[in-house]
């Protein structure tokens, strides 16, 4: 699979972009809840190959989360969780955006540009030297667009192999 990373080094290199949506809040959820985290990551993840963290019990994710250098905050609409961000606080002032996605209902409506707006502006804000991400050829095919569009600019590309089930992990258990 192909991965590229991308970096924003000044709050001026983003481009602002949002909904006018008086419904869309953007909400830190604190303390952690490893219950919610874990059902963004498999439903937003489902299509995406997102295995890594499948098989964390709950007190591994809980550990986790309560780690001081991660957020994670929600993109709700009308009420409802749509999407959300896991920052994470680095090293010499950077922070990563770790995971980022919409709920495929969500999907379409200029929210994905907002929440990345959103998350930008919150790394910006816990003093962020750089913002960076990375993002793979198994991503939401807007996923690349949207971080270029936001103003992320690419700095790396590398194509590693990665084991992967033969089908994408669905986000509910089979049926007996």
């Amino acid at each position: 699979m192909t991965v590229r990373y991308l970096e924003m080094r000044s709050p001026a290199e983003l481009r602002s972009r949002r909904v006018s949506r008086a419904d869309v809040t953007f909400t830190h959820i604190d303390p952690p809840w490893p219950e919610l985290n874990r059902f963004f990551y498999t439903h937003v993840g489902a299509t995406h190959y997102w295995v890594d963290r499948l098989p964390w019990t709950r007190e591994q994710w809980l550990a986790q989360l309560r780690r001081p250098e991660i957020e994670t905050w929600v993109l709700s609409v009308a009420g409802l969780p749509a999407g959300y961000v896991e920052l994470e606080r680095q090293a010499e002032k950077n922070v990563e955006i770790v995971y980022f996605g919409l709920l495929a209902r969500f999907a379409g409506q200029g929210l994905g540009a907002h929440l990345l707006t959103c998350a930008a502006e919150r790394a910006w804000a816990a003093g962020a030297a750089r913002v960076w991400l990375h993002t793979c050829s198994l991503d939401h095919p807007a996923a690349l667009p949207n971080y270029i569009a936001g103003g992320f600019r690419e700095v790396r590309i590398e194509t590693v192999d990665k084991l992967l089930p033969p089908e994408p992990p669905a986000p509910w258990p089979a049926e007996p």
